[in-house]
């Protein structure tokens, strides 16, 4: 049974004549004849009255009629759903991210999204750079959102924007009058940080930065979440040299400084290699969008950006 017999036989019923029938669905009347037969015996019933000059459809016609047009509209919806999510217009996306980015531009990012694909499911899940990595690779997320660097080679990665480490200060320091300060600046004070295994890279990039001003910061606490190594500023511990968008966690006694010179870390859109399907694709022109050319996102008022640019592929701080 063909869709275009069903759409011949609705157009015999609703026109009750056999050439005004043919005229509407374009083919002959001969066609259109032996459609209704292929129909009628398909069915095992005769489906119309052809005793009189009206089209009449018989019991088991009218009883058809309604199954056919429930069957032709399901098809259409079907048909027009599917071309859709070709064009990325439905379907479901889920995207992890690295906890700050609630922070940076991803808020933006979905916001636009969700506005332009209405009939598009966006799950957002929290996860760790490593978490990301592995949930790309058992197909438990479509696109992860981190920092560089990357480590699996079975990921592509496409840089969205930047974002420069910032000096966190107790609201009380001395240094938090100043307007911009120096790496220099902070040789003599106390650090708060991570530990080494759990952001090597984000560690090692600071450790050398600082070695590049002539000191070794003195660590004199550790925690493993920014908001603890924020408690820990505001409480006069120490500073801490946090990524520009954990501002947005607006913690009592911080106060944020730029840095001269500092660091710009790389955030990327991942997900496994091969063809992008339509979802991701607009996910991304979205960001892009959204971003804008340089790829930076405007910081809260209080913070003064560095110039920035479309990252590379380097390592930055993770």
């Amino acid at each position: 049974m063909e869709l275009r017999h069903l759409r011949h036989f609705i157009a015999l019923a609703e026109e009750g004549h056999f050439g005004r029938a043919a005229e509407r669905v374009f083919v002959v009347q001969q066609a259109l004849s032996s459609s209704i037969r292929r129909l009628e015996e398909e069915v095992g019933a005769e489906l119309v009255d052809r005793s009189t000059r009206r089209v009449e459809l018989t019991p088991a016609g009218h009883e058809f009629l309604s199954g056919a047009r429930e069957t032709l509209a399901l098809a259409e919806q079907t048909l027009e759903r599917t071309r859709r999510a070709a064009r990325g217009e439905v379907g479901h996306l889920t995207v992890g991210f690295v906890g700050g980015l609630v922070f940076g531009g991803l808020p933006d990012i979905v916001r636009v999204f969700k506005e332009r694909f209405p009939e598009v499911g966006v799950e957002l899940r929290e996860l760790s750079a490593h978490e990301q990595e592995a949930a790309l690779r058992s197909g438990q997320i479509s696109l992860g959102l981190l920092l560089l660097p990357v480590r699996d080679p079975g990921l592509e990665a496409r840089p969205l924007w930047r974002e420069p480490l910032v000096a966190a200060l107790p609201a009380s320091h001395p240094l938090a009058a100043h307007a911009e300060l120096d790496i220099r600046d902070l040789r003599d004070e106390d650090f708060v940080f991570f530990p080494r295994h759990q952001r090597a890279t984000y560690f090692d990039q600071v450790m050398r930065w600082c070695a590049e001003a002539g000191f070794t910061p003195h660590v004199v606490q550790e925690a493993l979440e920014v908001p603890t190594l924020l408690s820990l500023v505001s409480a006069g511990v120490g500073i801490f040299l946090p990524i520009s968008f954990f501002q947005g966690l607006g913690m009592s006694g911080v106060v944020y400084r730029p840095l001269a010179g500092a660091p710009l870390v790389d955030i990327v859109a991942v997900w496994p290699r091969g063809p992008q399907d339509a979802l991701l694709s607009a996910f991304l022109d979205v960001a892009s969008e959204v971003l804008g050319p340089v790829g930076q996102v405007p910081g809260p008022p209080q913070q003064s950006r560095l110039p920035g640019k479309r990252p590379d592929t380097t390592e930055q701080p993770q």
